[in-house]
């Protein structure tokens, strides 16, 4: 079904099982065994998606993650001993679309690669459609608003694809914490506030002309195209 980077150091037990149900459910796998070897593979030539260890040789898990962020959105779920919170939060903060500690499940990591996988189609059809005046490369996980280039954070770019898949339409905020927290599950929804706050700034900053994001007292916001 897709082509999957498994990045462990070799020493895991649970490896060879974890292989046996990718390949079982018809994923070809590839496995290295360094930071490394797992950046420039990558960024050479990525795979669908990258189950990533922390505690690897040359570069660790965190530094590839936040350095292949830098370049785009490619999934990457992390597949780690380290178990404690502050190690989970850093890293889907830096972007991972999933942490999955050890000892695991192998059937959920299966489980879990395909639910990344579905998610990040749908973003890619979502990008595909000629619907509103936002463009996303994905790629490189940016985003223009009328040809001008947007920075943005990566939980803007998710708040902007939501968003702007369908104009006109009232998302309430835990949708949106849906969209753009996908992998957390006791984060607030008036995180969402501080996050849309930043991103109309960005929007306003890029083309002054237009109020792009509407918001929709006790409900929560909408994404609104120039009127025709």
């Amino acid at each position: 079904m897709a082509r999957i980077l498994l990045v462990e150091d070799g020493r895991d037990s649970s490896a060879p099982l974890l292989l046996g149900h990718l390949q079982g459910a018809g994923h070809e796998v590839e496995q290295v065994e360094d930071g490394s070897a797992a950046l420039e593979r990558i960024l050479s030539m990525p795979p669908a998606l990258t189950l990533l260890d922390i505690v690897l040789p040359r570069i660790d898990g965190i530094q590839v993650l936040e350095t292949v962020r830098s370049y785009g959105n490619h999934p990457i779920i992390m597949l780690t001993a380290r178990a404690q919170e502050a190690d989970r939060l850093l890293a889907l903060d830096l972007g991972a679309d999933d942490y999955v500690c050890k000892p695991f499940s192998p059937r959920e990591v299966v489980a879990r690669i395909h639910t990344v996988l579905r998610r990040h189609a749908q973003w890619r059809d979502t990008a595909a459609r000629p619907s509103t005046a936002v463009r996303f490369d994905d790629p490189r996980g940016n985003a223009c608003l009328e040809g001008r280039a947007l920075r943005l954070t990566r939980r803007e770019l998710l708040l902007l694809r939501a968003l702007s898949r369908d104009p006109g339409r009232v998302f309430t905020r835990s949708k949106l914490l849906e969209a753009a927290f996908p992998e957390a599950f006791d984060v607030n929804e008036r995180a969402v506030d501080g996050h849309i706050k930043n991103l109309r700034k960005k929007l306003a900053a890029a083309v002054p002309s237009h109020d792009w994001i509407r918001s929709v007292y006790g409900v929560g916001f909408s994404f609104a195209e120039r009127p025709a």
